[in-house]
């Protein structure tokens, strides 16, 4: 299997988090020409007086910095030992996918029982993504 195959699923991941990113300064100037902030309110980061829709994107941005680091990290071991296989791609897009539906929920509903089942499940896609490796 050509182990470029595990740059794609690489790429959705940071297209994500990209994607999270636009939407923090979109919902902070619609807050402040709404004034519902100002701009002391995200001096020494987010005030207590930022509404929850205006920092969830924050939250998600941050939530796809962390845990993420490690599917990048196991990706490039993946294509560095040539170890790439159909198993592996599969559960490297089932993470993908599935940080993709958490950041939906986050973003828009953010029923949080639905969002910690769906972060929950991806977590543990990763850490079989990482035992497959070693395996």
């Amino acid at each position: 299997m050509p182990q470029e195959l595990i740059f794609p699923p690489m790429g959705a991941m940071a297209l994500l988090t990209f994607i999270v990113l636009g939407f923090i300064p979109a919902r902070r100037f619609r807050a402040a020409f709404a004034g519902r902030v100002t701009r002391d309110d995200f001096k020494f980061g987010e005030s207590a007086a930022v509404p929850g829709d205006v920092s969830i994107p924050n939250r998600n941005f941050m939530n796809l910095l962390e845990l993420p680091v490690l599917f990048y990290v196991a990706g490039l071991m993946y294509y560095v030992a040539g170890r790439l296989d159909q198993a592996a791609l599969i559960v490297a897009w089932a993470y993908v996918a599935l940080r993709v539906v958490h950041s939906a929920i986050h973003l828009t509903y953010n029923n949080v029982m639905h969002r910690l089942a769906v972060y929950a499940v991806s977590n543990a896609v990763l850490m079989a993504f990482w035992l497959m490796f070693f395996i």
